[in-house]
């Protein structure tokens, strides 16, 4: 028997934490003396890897310059991290319990993130949720969501199949990264993209609290 995985993303997905992209982006862009994206900007790349965000953001930019903000970025979020400035992210409602009742109910679990190693492993360890997972993707290992590499991996390593893996996610990204995969891709309606969005990348089914996620599963 194929195992049945449920891989989800991170920001906008497990935890809202938007906050701290949001102010890590703008010292990024003002270090580099460029006005800072609008909010709304910044959340729509979430999910994104760093240099394909910034290309997002600053299309008429050259990829040394993409390249060089990405890594203004990264360098102002360990800032925020190591001088205590950083804000809470909090597990969206329903979160923490919905992974136990997956994992109840038979379901493997991993992730799939535009976030570094370092980054996932630190906020999965402050929740105390590392140990739910057996597979973490990330952008270290990876090209950019949509590209199926990070949902094939979780595959492989958690032996399953694309016809029983489910990529749960709240951005376009997600849903088309699930369809190239083969995956079955599932929205959420608490992040970053809209539902009327999700359902045109591809997603069978958007949830609209972590609650309904394994009654919905359960009906596969």
């Amino acid at each position: 028997m194929t195992n049945r995985l449920a891989i989800f993303d991170c920001d906008g997905t497990l935890v809202d934490s938007q906050a701290n992209i949001c102010i890590a982006m703008e010292e990024a862009f003002n270090g580099a003396k460029l006005t800072p994206p609008e909010r709304n900007a910044i959340r729509r790349i979430v999910g994104l890897s760093l240099v394909e965000a910034m290309a997002q953001l600053i299309p008429d930019g050259d990829a040394d310059l993409h390249l060089t903000l990405a890594d203004a970025y990264k360098d102002q979020f360990v800032k925020l991290r190591n001088t205590g400035a950083m804000l809470a992210e909090p597990l969206y409602d329903g979160i923490a319990e919905t992974l136990g009742a997956l994992e109840d109910a038979g379901w493997m679990l991993g992730v799939a993130t535009g976030k570094s190693d370092r980054g996932l492993n630190l906020l999965l360890d402050h929740h105390g949720l590392k140990h739910r997972f057996v597979t973490l993707q990330t952008a270290d290992r990876h090209p950019s969501k949509p590209h199926p590499a990070m949902l094939e991996a979780a595959i492989a390593e958690a032996v399953a199949a694309p016809e029983t893996s489910v990529m749960i996610g709240d951005t376009t990204f997600d849903m088309a990264m699930g369809v190239a995969a083969g995956a079955h891709p599932l929205g959420v309606a608490w992040g970053y993209h809209a539902p009327d969005e999700l359902g045109a990348a591809g997603a069978r089914h958007v949830t609209g609290h972590a609650s309904e996620i394994l009654p919905y599963l359960a009906a596969l």
